[in-house]
């Protein structure tokens, strides 16, 4: 017989009140993920997050000022966009309503952002990286995906973006599906699905194929071409950063004046 506790309950009693409370936060956190369907603006800020978090996690949590600049990046984003402030706090506001962003800022006089996604899923460091370039880039092959995470995750080969991939789409809502092979291609492409379901309208393969030539340019130049637009970026990063460390000794400066 269960034991008796001194307000009149028993063990069982709290054990099924705490296994049943733990179920209904589970199945509060699977309905938030079969509803979720991000705008394009949603997502282009959740994964300039996720980029800067393993990045520069010396910057992170981001201020608005500094996600606008991630988001509105010349390299490693597809489509290019060119998104103001405003436009950036709103697709916060919905983000945090969703429990996928929330504040960060601590003593900090500005605001600063970070975002929620390996509390609602739990992810392994693979997982969100390919899932972060998806986010910022569009739909994209494993090869595609291989470079391009080089600054998240290093993938030892083509079967470890697989590995990554699957995991994904195995996922309780799937959070990948593999799109139809182009006619002229060897790899299928990859998307993912905290936009919804809905098929990109590039037929033609993304901004960054369509500028390196034809569709069957050889993996060492496209190795290198992302090489280079890593470093491209890296000295971009490296100059935000230096005119925020600018700016934060100017303000510091200015208590001894």
């Amino acid at each position: 017989m269960p034991s008796s506790l001194s307000d009149g309950h028993t063990a069982t009693d709290y054990s099924f009140t705490v296994s049943t409370g733990a179920v209904g936060v589970c199945r509060c956190w699977y309905d938030l993920c079969m509803t979720l369907q991000l705008s394009a603006v949603e997502a282009r800020v959740l994964g300039a997050l996720i980029e800067k978090e393993i990045a520069t996690p010396e910057y992170y949590p981001l201020s608005v000022n500094a996600l606008v600049n991630a988001c509105n990046q010349k390299s490693n984003r597809d489509p290019v966009m060119n998104l103001d402030e405003e436009a950036v706090r709103n697709a916060l506001r919905s983000l945090t309503e969703q429990a996928l962003v929330r504040s960060a800022s601590g003593d900090s006089r500005v605001a600063k952002f970070e975002h929620r996604l390996n509390e609602l899923y739990n992810f392994h460091r693979h997982e969100i990286a390919v899932l972060c370039v998806l986010m910022l880039r569009g739909p994209q092959t494993p090869g595609e995906l291989r470079n391009r995470t080089e600054r998240l995750y290093a993938f030892e080969d083509l079967d470890a973006v697989h590995a990554a991939v699957n995991l994904l789409m195995r996922r309780e809502p799937p959070l990948v599906k593999v799109l139809p092979r182009q006619a002229g291609t060897k790899e299928s492409r990859y998307m993912q699905l905290l936009s919804g379901d809905v098929a990109p309208a590039d037929v033609g393969g993304s901004s960054d194929q369509a500028a390196a030539g034809s569709a069957d340019a050889s993996d060492d130049s496209q190795a290198h071409l992302e090489r280079i637009r890593g470093l491209e970026e890296e000295v971009r990063e490296l100059r935000q950063e230096l005119e925020t460390l600018r700016e934060q000794f100017a303000a510091f400066q200015k208590q001894f004046l």
